[in-house]
């Protein structure tokens, strides 16, 4: 049983807290949040101690590895104390919101860097997933082009807006990781465009509520990335893959596939899932399975720091693209 402490006990803390304790092959030891209050109700739901410094789980002898939920800018820290204290570590996106700072603790990790798994959680969705090996397999011939539709069903708070980094780098970062994925190249090119459609007030944070991305390979392979922060009818998330051979597509989730005909409507459909956890309930749960084996059979984790440094390259070049309105190149 790999003993596990999970760091902070917000909305996602409460998801990875869950997919632990529910795990057969994992212990729920201890929940770290600063709001001690928090921690209490996550380990009376699903056990395990709470503690109020995230450090002492860090250093408990008693810990084989560490998810951390907790706020972005200490991630790399709390990530470099893990690692250096022998435990594997699960730790949200982003690794922080300066490349800088990023690309220093993926030097510093060095060999520990196998145990270290970025939370893209996205890459462990069924579908998407189904879409990555199907491509791999030849099923649509030479991929050519990839879409991809990712819009919440409404703003966040502007206090969560304030730190978060931007669009590009809290929200979009989930589709740059995906399409490096699926796209199996690196983009060398990025093209981007922002409009404040709706939320005139995210112009004082230089920040956008409607975004769209063009990214290139050096092959010549396309990808693109409509984003927004507002869809009234639901959690949007769409996947198309456009190949020599055809075409695959991962669509929305709903609570039932049934559709309803009558004299005054046709084909109604039920609502799209509410937001994040629930459309990617399966995702996380396959997401800390994937970890949790990694560890377990002492082999690499499935995405790496360097991934999340990847990432966060194709977030600061699109922020950078939709503000002068320019094509980005990178090396």
């Amino acid at each position: 049983m790999l003993k596990i402490a999970v760091l902070g006990a917000g909305r996602i803390g409460q998801v990875h807290a869950a997919n632990v304790a529910r795990h057969k092959n994992a212990q729920l030891v201890m929940v770290a949040d600063p709001f001690i209050e928090n921690a209490n109700a996550l380990t009376a739901l699903w056990g395990g101690r709470a503690v109020s410094d995230p450090l002492v789980a860090i250093h408990d002898p008693a810990i084989d590895a560490v998810v951390i939920g907790t706020p972005t800018d200490t991630h790399v820290e709390l990530m470099l104390a893990a690692a250096n204290a022998g435990k594997a570590v699960l730790c949200e996106k982003p690794v922080d919101l300066d490349i800088d700072k990023a690309l220093a603790a993926e030097k510093a990790l060095g060999e520990q860097a196998s145990k270290v798994m970025l939370g893209f959680n996205r890459r462990f969705d069924p579908g998407f997933n189904e879409i990555h090996q199907r491509i791999a397999q030849g099923d649509i011939g030479d991929l050519h082009q990839v879409v991809i539709t990712s819009r919440d069903p409404g703003l966040a708070p502007l206090n969560y807006l304030k730190h978060s980094g931007g669009i590009f780098r809290d929200m979009v970062i989930h589709d740059f990781d995906l399409a490096r994925w699926i796209l199996g190249e690196e983009p060398v090119e990025v093209f981007a465009t922002g409009s404040r459609l709706f939320a005139p007030s995210l112009e004082a944070l230089g920040d956008y509520d409607t975004v769209m991305v063009q990214l290139r390979t050096a092959s010549g392979k396309q990808c693109q990335i409509n984003c927004s922060r507002q869809a009234v009818y639901g959690y949007d998330q769409r996947l198309e893959a456009f190949g020599s051979g055809g075409m695959m597509i991962n669509d929305n989730h709903r609570e039932t596939t049934v559709r309803h005909f009558g004299a005054q409507h046709t084909e109604v459909r039920g609502p799209l899932l509410d937001f994040f956890m629930q459309r990617y309930t399966d995702a996380y749960r396959l997401e800390i399975d994937a970890f949790i084996q990694a560890i377990s059979a002492g082999t690499r984790v499935p995405v790496t720091i360097h991934d999340g440094c990847q990432a966060l390259r194709l977030a600061d070049a699109a922020q950078l693209s939709a503000d002068t309105q320019s094509v980005v190149k990178l090396n």
